[in-house]
């Protein structure tokens, strides 16, 4: 028997493997909430896909994604970044995430760690959706306003409240997987 997947996932074997393995699992460890929001402000304007399919070029580049060294990048650094092919070559993004890794330390600093702030924004479990088709799924939500509020309050860039509420979907803050997807029982 064939399982049942989101339909939005079932382009390739890459985007079904990170449905199945990924996508809604709750995360709490914070160099993989870093991870996601790096590549959820890159894909901001872009597709999933775009930069799923970039993924391992981008935590070649950005030295996987360790947030200490990140906020510690030079102009230098950051003009090799803008070469490399493999990654999207946005300067503002580029800067945004150098930006946002000092801002992610000052948040851990404040709070212990950076996955204590955010999932304090859903009371520390995940929000169950219950959409049966893929127009059931929101942009955004209260939640998420009030998250990429508090984030552009800190300082952050490129996280506005559409690109909050796709990285809580990927790390499981909310489950939106639809009604009879498998993955999400």
């Amino acid at each position: 028997m064939e399982k049942i997947r989101c339909s939005w996932c079932e382009k390739d074997d890459l985007y079904r493997a990170y449905h199945d393995n990924e996508w809604g699992k709750p995360v709490y460890n914070d160099k993989t909430i870093f991870e996601f929001l790096v590549l959820e402000s890159f894909q901001a304007g872009l597709s999933w896909y775009t930069i799923l399919k970039k993924r391992e070029n981008f935590k070649l580049a950005l030295d996987d994604f360790n947030y200490q060294k990140i906020a510690e990048y030079s102009s230098e650094k950051t003009e090799e970044l803008m070469q490399n092919p493999g990654i999207i070559r946005n300067r503002l993004k580029i800067l945004a995430t150098v930006n946002n890794a000092k801002r992610f330390l000052e948040v851990q600093k404040e709070f212990g760690t950076f996955s204590e702030y955010i999932w304090s924004f859903v009371g520390g479990k995940p929000i169950i959706n219950h959409p049966k088709t893929l127009k059931d799924v929101p942009a955004t939500s209260e939640i998420s306003d009030a998250l990429a509020k508090d984030l552009k309050k800190r300082g952050f860039k490129f996280l506005g409240s559409t690109v909050v509420y796709a990285h809580m979907q990927a790390t499981g803050m909310v489950n939106d997987h639809l009604l009879d997807c498998w993955v999400r029982n």
